[in-house]
C-alpha cells in the first residue's frame, strides 16, 4: 500500500511540476518565472550620446591589433582594431563622458568600408552606472544612417535587445579621428 502512495504522490508532484512549468523537466533545463530573477515590464529607451574614436596623437582609443591583408587596398580590408572609446554626451570630446565603447572593429568587406562591430556600451553615468549594451553588426561606414542589432546586455540591460543606428558627425581624412552620433533603442526590464 505503501508504494502506491508513493507512486501517486509522485504521479501529482510531476504533474505539479508540468502545470507551474508548462514543460516536463529533463535535468538541465527548467522554465523560470521572470518574477523569480527580479524581471518587471520590459519597457522600452532610447539613448543618444557620440562615440569619439582617436586613432592618431599621444593617447589614441583606437589602436590597430591586424594590419591589412594588402596594404594598398582602398577599403583596408582585413584590419582589426581593438577600441576604448569614450562616449560623451555632446559631440566635442570634452563633454561630459558617460561611458566607453569597449571591443572591436574588423574592416569586413573588398568592396567598400564596411566594418564588422563587436563593442559593449559600458555606462559610468547615473543608475546606469556599472551597466552595459551590447552592440553587434555591420557598418558601412560612408553610408549616412547605420543600423546593429543589440545582442544583450549587463546589470539594467540584462536580456536587452534592441538596435543602434550610428550617424558620423565629423570625420578627420588625415588621422582617421571620427565622431559618431549613435542613438539606441533597447528593450530592457
Amino acid at each position: 500500500m505503501a508504494s502506491k502512495s508513493w507512486v501517486v504522490l509522485s504521479l501529482l508532484s510531476s504533474f505539479a511540476i508540468i502545470l507551474v512549468t508548462g514543460e516536463i523537466d529533463h535535468g538541465f533545463v527548467r522554465r523560470l518565472d521572470r518574477r523569480l530573477l527580479g524581471l518587471k515590464k520590459e519597457k522600452l529607451s532610447h539613448f543618444r550620446f557620440y562615440w569619439q574614436d582617436i586613432l592618431g596623437g599621444r593617447n589614441p582609443t583606437a589602436v590597430q591589433i591586424v594590419p591589412p591583408v594588402n596594404k594598398s587596398s582602398s577599403t583596408f580590408f582585413g584590419e582589426i582594431n581593438m577600441i576604448d572609446d569614450p562616449l560623451t554626451l555632446e559631440p566635442n570630446l570634452s563633454s561630459k563622458l558617460i561611458g566607453r565603447a569597449q571591443g572591436f572593429y574588423a574592416l569586413a568587406s573588398q568592396e567598400e568600408v564596411g566594418l564588422l562591430m563587436i563593442m559593449n556600451f559600458a555606462f559610468i553615468e547615473g543608475k546606469y552606472n556599472g551597466s552595459t549594451i551590447t552592440v553587434l553588426g555591420r557598418n558601412a561606414v560612408f553610408t549616412k544612417v547605420r543600423e546593429m542589432a543589440v545582442i544583450g546586455g549587463s546589470g539594467l540591460f540584462r536580456f536587452a535587445r534592441g538596435y543602434a543606428q550610428a550617424k558620423t558627425y565629423k570625420f578627420d581624412n588625415k588621422t582617421g579621428d571620427a565622431t559618431v552620433e549613435y542613438n539606441v533603442y533597447v528593450l530592457h526590464y
